[in-house]
C-alpha cells in the first residue's frame, strides 16, 4: 500500500510553515525513492500544533509536530511512514487532549479528509444530509431546522429556522441563499478553517437552504484576504457542479440549485447583512435601514436567506442525524455546538468546537492553558473588536448568547482573544472608538461622528485632561452610539469601551505624579 502523508494546506499551517514543510517531505521521498501520496488536508486547528504532519498507518493516523523543515530528515531516519517514535510524534491525532475533549459536529472532516475529494467527503457521511432533505417537503425541512434550535453563528444569534421560513412563504419569482463569509472579527477563523478545510459542506448546507426555501442561487461572499479559500470554493463549486450536486438536477431530483462565490474588498462594515448585499450588487457597501427585511427584498430586491459559514455548514448534520440529535446538545436557548476560536495571548490557540455551557474560565485556563508570557490574565475580550473585555470575576459565565447578554457581553461570531496583565484598557477602549472611526460606512451619525468623538475624548482622559468630565462624556456617546446607530458597528462599539471603563476602572485614573528623588 502507498504510504498516505496528511500536510495542511490551511492558510494558519501555511503561515507557520506547512508549504515548507511539504516541499521538504516530497524532496526526501524523491531522494529515498520511496512512493508516498501527499494529501493537503485541513487543519484540526490545534494551531499550536501546526504545522502537524499525519501519516496513514495500519494502526490509524499518526501525527508529527509541529514539524520544521529541519526536522524531515530524521524523521524518516526514525520510521516515520508507520509511525516510528520521533521527538515531535503526537501519537493519534484524536487522542491529543486538545482534540479529544471537543464535540465535533460541524468540523467533524475538517483536517481529516481531503478538502477537494468528494469520494472523501462522501466516505465520511457527506451528502447524507442532502439525500435526506430532498426526501422532504420544504416546509418539513424548516421544521427540522427549527426544531434543532439552531440559531445564527455569525453573532447575532437570530433562530436560523424562522429567517427561512420567512423567505419560504414569501412570494418571488426568484429567490436566493447568500452566505457571509466576511469574517473580519479579530481573533476569528472558523469560517475560514471549514472553507478551505470541509469546502463541500458548505456548498451541502446552502444547497438544503435552497431546497428548503424554493432559491435556485446562492452566493458566498468571501473577503479578499482570503485568498486561499477563495481558490478552493471555486474548485469545489466546480467539482460539485460535474458530479450533479449542483445544477438543474441536484442529485438528479428535480430541484435545481447552483451557486458562484464573489470576492468582497475588504470593509469590515460588509459583514453586516444589508452593506454586502449592497456590495454584492455592485455598489459601495453601505448599511440599509429596515424595513423591508433581506428575507422580504434582499439580493436585487428579492427574497433572501443570509446565513453565516456556520449557520449553514451545521445543517448537513441535523438532516442527517435529525434535529434532537443535535438539540441534545448545548444549553437553554443556546443548542448545538459552537466553534470556539482561542486566540491572542494564550499557550494553546486554536479552534475548540463544543457544546455551548462550557464557562469562560474553563476555556481560557483549562483548554487555551492561560497565556502564553505565563502572566496573569487580566482580560479577555469576546465576539470581536465589538465584543466586551471579561475580567477573571466574570470567569464562571457560560457560553451561552443569554448568560453574556445578562453580563453586558456577546458570543458574536464565538472569537475570544487573551489579554494578560500588562494591557493598558484605556488603550484598548480607544481602539474600539478607532476602528469604528475606521470602518464605520458614514451612512448614520452616531456611528460616523460618535466614534471620532470618541477617540478625542479618551485621549482627553489619557492626557488627565478633566478625567471625570470626560469619562461623563464618554458613557454620553456610548449611550447615543448603542440606540441610535443604524446597524451593530456602531451599536456594539460601546460594549468594548464600556466594559474596559466598568471593569478596568484603574486604567482610566490619571497616571500618579512621580517626584524624583532628592
Amino acid at each position: 500500500m502507498i504510504p498516505r502523508i496528511y500536510i495542511p494546506g490551511d492558510s494558519g499551517a501555511l503561515a507557520l510553515g506547512a508549504e515548507k514543510v511539504a516541499k521538504a517531505i516530497a524532496s526526501e521521498l524523491a531522494e529515498r525513492g520511496i512512493e508516498a501520496k501527499i494529501v493537503r488536508n485541513g487543519s484540526r486547528g490545534a494551531y499550536f500544533l501546526e504545522p502537524m504532519v499525519e501519516v496513514a498507518t495500519a494502526n490509524g493516523r499518526v501525527a508529527y509536530g509541529p514539524v520544521k523543515t529541519s526536522d524531515v530528515k530524521s524523521l524518516f531516519d526514525s520510521g516515520f511512514l508507520t509511525g516510528g517514535h520521533h521527538k515531535r510524534w503526537l501519537g493519534a491525532p484524536d487522542k491529543i487532549p486538545f482534540l479529544a475533549k471537543q464535540t465535533r459536529l460541524t468540523f467533524a472532516r475538517c483536517g481529516v479528509t481531503d478538502p477537494l475529494s468528494l469520494e472523501s467527503y462522501k466516505k465520511h457521511g457527506g451528502l447524507n444530509g442532502l439525500t435526506n432533505a430532498l426526501g422532504l417537503t420544504p416546509a418539513a425541512i424548516v421544521a427540522q431546522v427549527t426544531e434543532s434550535g439552531l440559531r445564527g453563528r455569525g453573532g447575532a444569534g437570530f433562530p436560523t429556522g424562522i429567517k427561512w421560513k420567512t423567505v419560504l412563504d414569501t412570494v418571488g419569482d426568484r429567490k436566493y441563499i447568500v452566505c457571509n463569509a466576511d469574517e473580519g472579527d479579530s481573533g476569528t477563523f472558523a469560517d475560514r478553517m471549514i472553507m478551505e478545510g470541509d469546502p463541500f459542506v458548505l456548498i451541502e448546507g446552502m444547497t438544503i437552504a435552497g431546497i428548503a426555501t424554493g432559491a435556485t442561487k446562492g452566493f458566498v461572499y468571501i473577503r479578499s484576504e482570503y485568498p486561499h479559500a477563495v481558490a478552493v470554493m471555486n474548485k469545489a463549486v466546480e467539482i460539485a457542479r460535474k458530479a450533479g450536486v449542483l445544477g438543474a438536477s441536484v442529485l438528479g431530483s428535480p430541484n435545481a440549485f447552483d451557486m458562484e462565490i464573489r470576492v468582497g474588498a475588504g470593509a469590515y462594515v460588509c459583514g453586516e447583512e444589508t452593506a454586502l448585499l449592497d456590495s454584492l450588487e455592485g455598489k459601495r457597501g453601505m448599511v440599509r435601514a429596515k424595513p423591508p427585511l433581506p428575507a422580504h427584498k434582499g439580493l436585487f430586491g428579492k427574497p433572501t436567506v443570509i446565513n453565516n459559514v456556520i449557520s449553514l455548514a451545521s445543517v448537513p448534520v441535523i438532516m442527517d442525524k435529525g434535529a434532537a440529535f443535535y438539540k441534545d446538545f448545548g444549553m437553554g436557548r443556546s443548542r448545538g455546538t459552537i466553534p470556539i476560536q482561542i486566540a491572542g495571548n494564550v499557550k494553546y490557540a486554536g479552534l475548540f468546537e463544543a457544546a455551548f455551557g462550557m464557562t469562560l474560565g474553563e476555556i481560557v485556563d483549562e483548554i487555551g492553558g492561560g497565556t502564553a508570557t505565563g502572566r496573569p490574565v487580566k482580560a479577555v475580550q469576546v465576539g470581536g473588536p465589538l465584543g466586551a473585555y471579561f475580567p477573571r470575576a466574570l470567569f464562571d459565565t457560560p457560553f451561552d448568547y443569554e448568560a453574556f447578554a445578562a453580563k453586558d457581553g456577546l458570543i458574536g461570531h464565538a472569537g475570544i482573544v487573551v489579554f494578560d496583565d500588562t494591557a493598558d484598557m484605556l488603550k484598548q477602549a480607544r481602539f474600539a472608538m478607532e476602528f469604528c472611526a475606521i470602518e464605520s460606512c458614514g451612512k448614520c451619525t452616531p456611528c460616523r461622528i460618535g466614534s471620532t468623538r470618541g477617540v478625542e475624548t479618551i485621549d482627553r482622559i489619557a492626557a488627565g485632561i478633566e478625567p471625570e468630565k470626560n469619562l461623563a462624556l464618554v458613557t454620553d456617546l456610548c449611550n447615543t452610539m448603542k440606540f441610535g446607530s443604524l446597524c451593530a458597528l456602531g451599536g456594539f462599539t460601546p460594549y468594548p469601551v464600556m466594559s474596559s471603563i466598568t471593569h478596568f476602572p484603574d486604567d482610566f485614573k490619571p497616571a500618579p505624579v512621580r517626584v524624583a528623588a532628592e
